[in-house]
């Protein structure tokens, strides 16, 4: 039976517990509840704060012998009591080597202890005077300890188990200008836990939070984070126990602070997600070339993580942020590097005027708003935008009259061709029954549509806007040499989904009439409008119908090319973010459509015109995606 592990999954858990200051045996039993709490969610890895079995503030007492002792009878405890448990657990507890005290995670499993990693940088300033009491771990001169009756490993670690290699830092390690776990992480660490005893202050909290977003982005890996809590002395400080857990950037989750019960937070991170990001960047690879092979590593297994288990949810919308505010400003970004691009392609060529067909739907739509924006950036009249409508045999009243509406709304010029007697006359001179709707009667039109548009931008010196979306790119759903084919296309990059939402968003930046006709597009179904109307005069030919879901391909878009996610992951994932509203044959189905029309279309794509990259994903020839165009299939979709 397949695991969440089996997909590359791994399940930590940040934990900041009760707390007794100078109280070992107190702060083990605290220890205890904590793992025991967090081995229920199904964590394979805990991380607990820094000195947490002495707690933090204990100043001078850690120049007593009892204290140390007594941290190190308190160990022995928790190794007793985890015996059975095999999860990778990380621990802080002052740790006496030689004739210095260090600041140390204390890495065990199943009762044993892996490693020992004392601090690197101890903060001396301000409140903090940890050198009055420990010593760096970069003046360490032992390699083994022994501790618990155990020989351990001492100084910089990592610990890999399978796919997961993970190491540590501790606190002030993360504020420093090169962070110890930078060179874990171009040493292989994919996880880097941080065993913290931060202090609160006005404002600290989120410059925190930004440093472990940002390290974790920086290093692309999973970055946990474990503060100490409330049960820390109060005399000049106040702690409140964040944990934190990120990915790449991403904050998966993070807990309340101030919790006098403590507080645990659970993330299940996506290794494979990590390490597809790793392989595409060369710089990282290059930046890791002077590490390598000089941090010890210690190996183990892991648990496999149940998919019960799991509680990572999944965007089904992967393009478009949840949250409003944030997709209003993604939004507004998009449009400006849209029509930033087409003002400077009109400026760099000299072309004043923009020639675009107008269907009536959601792509043209854009493409128009878009090309009216560029002219307000080059200061150029509305008029100079070319609004060409072409009706054919599937045109429905519902479209011809939201064009029309729309073009005079923005002030731009129309002009109307009739497409219909030129595609009747080449399909009897190719001999073709106008009566067989088959793909020659449908790719007739739009290529006699694409024809039209690049003579009219020839004969008005304009140039032609494409409008075809990625989503349409990546299926194939587009006319070669047809609306495949413009002058510059600045939806290249704007997946079906998201293009809806920037329709939406300049509809409610615009006036009442524009507004209105916005909205129309909205609701109308997406069509190529190909095919004659049904008997009421409505449109008949209903691209999702034919190609599936746009918001399900959508998803295998951005997960295949982004993070190189196979058919049963993709599958895996699909179910999770859609859940009941897509049974699983249901996403099986569309996922193989989805796999053989990318695998088959490359060849559009390999002679795109030139457009603006807007996101992460693309499909751009010249610089995203470069594929063979007669790959074999096969292995993919038999995954």
């Amino acid at each position: 039976m397949k695991t969440a592990s089996d997909y590359g999954f791994v399940k930590v858990a940040a934990c900041s517990p009760r707390a007794a200051l100078a109280n070992p045996a107190k702060n083990a039993g605290y220890l205890l509840e904590s793992i025991a709490a967090a081995s229920k969610t199904g964590a394979q890895v805990i991380l607990l704060p820094e000195l947490c079995l002495s707690g933090y503030t204990a100043a001078d007492l850690f120049h007593q012998d009892r204290l140390i002792s007594g941290c190190e009878a308190a160990l022995s405890r928790i190794l007793s009591e985890t015996a059975g448990n095999p999860a990778l657990i990380a621990l802080g507890m002052p740790v006496q080597a030689g004739n210095a005290l260090y600041n140390c995670a204390v890495f065990i499993q199943n009762g044993k202890i892996l490693g020992v990693v004392p601090k690197e940088y101890l903060p001396n300033y301000q409140e903090f005077y940890e050198k009055r009491w420990f010593a760096p771990g970069s003046t360490a001169q032992e390699e083994e300890i022994f501790l618990c009756g155990q020989e351990v490993p001492f100084g910089e670690l990592l610990f890999r188990f399978g796919e997961l290699v993970a190491g540590a830092e501790i606190c002030e390690d993360l504020w420093v200008p090169i962070p110890p776990s930078s060179r874990l992480a171009l040493s292989g660490a994919n996880l880097i836990l941080n065993l913290s005893a931060s202090n609160e202050l006005v404002a600290k909290d989120a410059y925190r939070r930004e440093l472990v977003s940002g390290q974790s982005a920086r290093c692309v890996c999973a970055y946990a984070y474990a503060s100490a809590g409330v049960g820390e002395s109060t005399t000049d400080l106040v702690f409140g126990g964040t944990c934190t857990i990120a990915e790449n950037g991403a904050i998966l989750a993070e807990s309340e602070r101030f919790c006098p019960d403590g507080s645990i937070v659970t993330a299940c991170i996506d290794l494979d997600r990590l390490m597809a990001e790793r392989r595409k960047n060369g710089s990282f690879h290059d930046n890791a070339v002077p590490y390598r092979g000089k941090i010890r590593t210690i190996c183990g297994e892991l648990p496999p993580l149940p998919l019960d288990r799991m509680d990572r949810a999944y965007d089904p919308t992967p393009f478009i942020p949840g949250d409003p505010k944030t997709r209003a400003e993604r939004c507004r970004e998009i449009f400006a590097i849209q029509s930033a691009g087409l003002a400077r392609r009109l400026s760099h060529t000299g072309m004043k005027r923009a020639v675009i067909g107008i269907s009536g739907g959601l792509d043209s739509t854009l493409a128009l708003l878009v090309s009216h924006e560029a002219m307000k950036r080059l200061g150029l009249p509305n008029e100079n935008i070319l609004c060409v409508t072409m009706p054919g045999f599937g045109t429905t009243d519902r479209t011809y009259q939201n064009a029309l509406e729309l073009i005079r709304s923005l002030g731009a010029e129309l002009r109307e061709v009739d497409i219909r007697p030129a595609c009747l006359q080449h399909m009897k001179d190719i001999g073709h029954d106008p009566a067989v709707h088959d793909v020659t009667y449908e790719n007739t039109q739009a290529r006699e549509r694409t024809q039209i548009l690049m003579d009219l931008a020839n004969k008005e010196g304009g140039l032609l806007v494409g409008t075809g979306d990625l989503s349409e790119l990546a299926m194939g759903w587009c006319t070669y040499n047809g609306d495949h084919m413009s002058m510059y296309g600045v939806n290249a990059s704007v997946p079906k989904t998201l293009v809806r939402h920037l329709v939406a968003f300049v509809a409610e930046e615009s006036g009442p009439r524009t507004a209105a006709v916005l909205r129309e597009v909205l609701d109308t179904p997406v069509s190529p409008e190909l095919l004659p109307p049904d008997e009421h005069g409505q449109i008949q030919q209903k691209t999702e119908e034919k190609i599936g879901p746009y918001e399900l391909h959508d998803f295998f878009l951005y997960h295949f090319l982004r993070f190189g996610c196979g058919r049963e992951k993709l599958a895996f994932l699909a179910g999770r973010a859609f859940g009941a509203k897509y049974p699983a044959e249901t996403v099986e189905k569309w996922l193989t459509v989805f796999l053989r029309r990318f695998f088959i279309s490359q060849f559009k794509r390999s002679c795109l015109p030139d457009g603006p990259k807007v996101g992460s994903v693309s499909l751009s020839p010249r610089g995203d995606w470069r594929m063979p165009s007669d790959a074999d299939m096969g292995a993919f979709l038999a995954e």
